[in-house]
């Protein structure tokens, strides 16, 4: 018996779809190499923009006639859409041809939905409205032995106005941190060098806890963790965002000079109607004290373009934040508007054209700062993970420095998994390209 997954989304559902795939493989499934010859099939889905459930819904019709040339086929669906009441309904009555409908809290219980969808022959729909806690020690297959996931909360509390997560996710649940670096400790021995903790605002890390621990001393645990040489995280939340973790950073030795820090805009207005919780002001004071404490560290962004209600005033605002901070990177969006969010139902929503050129004005502002803060490691050698072959050149190994630049070099693939010095020999705007500059370690 075979299984194959898709995934749509972000992180968290790559966890996920690491965690059904541990129980298949429990249960004697083995990964198959095409749709044609699997026997279970699982949708993993994201509903946080429009494009991605799309994309979905346009995956379910195409297998309609794999299922019909092949009527023994589990076809499943689960994931952040199936979490939406009316979404799972529509997708009950809409595609009938359908075994399998769960939703995100219901992974502990995979291997039973799929053993009552197979036995019944009939739809299994089967969604929690809540989480019932945390529940460590779950299957999980990892398919990379150099870098990995690890999830140190689930949910969320901050209720964004336009974001539909904290509805599909649920409130914040924090693992114990005994449990993480137990599981960070395991990999490492695995052999597994980099490692990037995994939640929707890692920064409130451990406010759910009965005991004194929060996102700083958790990192300052798993630093101490032998042989492992690097620590990434994802995502922060300015609202939490604490100096004192900025500290913590700063006197770490594996936690890398990265700083993902979404603003979404630059406008007070708009951070006020988004409901971000914190102020134009609050977080240019976040940025000064990185600047300060780590000079050399890189910070990105996400940004959201036509908020209902943003003026031109708000947007040049977040063009001239751009500017001011100087960001390595963004993720530049859209507005989608969220079925079942308090944006989704506000006055003054921008048409499509509004937000495509307000848009490419902010991926043009982006891509300057991007390559000019690319500028000064021209000759500089830099510490680079060698991640493999690069995808547009396979001749030259890619690889990642601590502040996350992508860098192309030639190199013999025994150097894949190891740490290399690279000197830098051309600045571009989304990597950079160097030549090896001592041995690896």
């Amino acid at each position: 018996m075979k299984y194959l997954l898709h995934v749509f989304g972000c992180q968290m559902n790559e966890a996920d779809a690491e965690v059904l795939a541990g129980h298949l493989e429990k249960l004697g499934y083995a990964k198959a190499l095409s749709e044609e010859e699997a026997d279970v099939i699982l949708l993993i889905t994201c509903c946080v923009r429009e494009h991605a459930e799309s994309r979905v819904y346009g995956k379910i019709g195409e297998l309609y006639h794999l299922k019909q040339l092949k009527p023994t086929l589990i076809l499943g669906v689960c994931g952040c859409m199936t979490q939406q009441d009316d979404v799972a309904e529509k997708m009950r009555t809409r595609y009938p041809y359908l075994d399998l409908i769960f939703g995100t809290h219901n992974l502990p219980e995979f291997p039973r939905l799929l053993e009552q969808a197979r036995a019944s022959g009939e739809l299994v729909f089967e969604v929690l409205p809540e989480a019932e806690g945390v529940v460590e020690d779950l299957p999980r297959l990892r398919n990379d032995g150099l870098k990995s996931w690890v999830t140190i909360m689930y949910g969320c509390n901050n209720y964004c106005t336009y974001c539909i997560v904290p509805y599909v996710r649920g409130r914040e649940r924090s693992r114990q941190p005994h449990a993480i670096v137990n599981e960070i400790t395991d990999l490492v021995k695995r052999g597994y060098r980099e490692i990037t903790l995994l939640g929707q605002n890692v920064n409130s890390y451990g406010k759910d806890l009965d005991i004194d621990v929060d996102f700083a001393s958790l990192l300052e645990q798993i630093d101490q963790i032998e042989g492992l040489e690097r620590i990434r995280y994802m995502t922060s939340h300015p609202r939490d965002f604490t100096e004192r973790l900025v500290d913590a950073i700063a006197s770490s030795e594996s936690v890398c000079e990265q700083f993902h820090l979404p603003v979404q805009s630059g406008s007070n207005n708009m951070l006020k109607a988004m409901n971000r919780g914190y102020t134009r002001e609050h977080y240019l004071s976040l940025v000064r004290k990185i600047r300060e404490v780590l000079p050399n560290a890189s910070i990105s962004t996400d940004f959201i373009v036509g908020f209902p209600g943003e003026t031109e005033q708000d947007f040049e605002d977040t063009l001239s934040l751009v500017k001011e901070v100087r960001y390595d990177s963004a993720y530049t969006f859209s507005y989608s508007a969220r079925t079942g969010t308090p944006a989704a139902g506000l006055e003054d929503q921008l048409s499509e054209g509004e937000k495509s050129e307000r848009l490419g004005r902010l991926i043009e502002a982006v891509t300057a700062t991007t390559f000019e803060r690319n500028l000064p490691l021209q000759h500089q050698v830099l510490e680079v993970l060698v991640e493999g072959p690069s995808k547009k050149d396979p001749s030259k190994l890619t690889g990642r420095t601590r502040t996350n630049k992508l860098v192309h070099f030639v190199g013999e693939k025994e150097l894949v998994g190891k740490l290399v010095d690279v000197k830098i020999t051309k600045v571009q705007t989304w990597s950079l390209i160097g030549e090896q500059a001592g041995l690896p370690h």
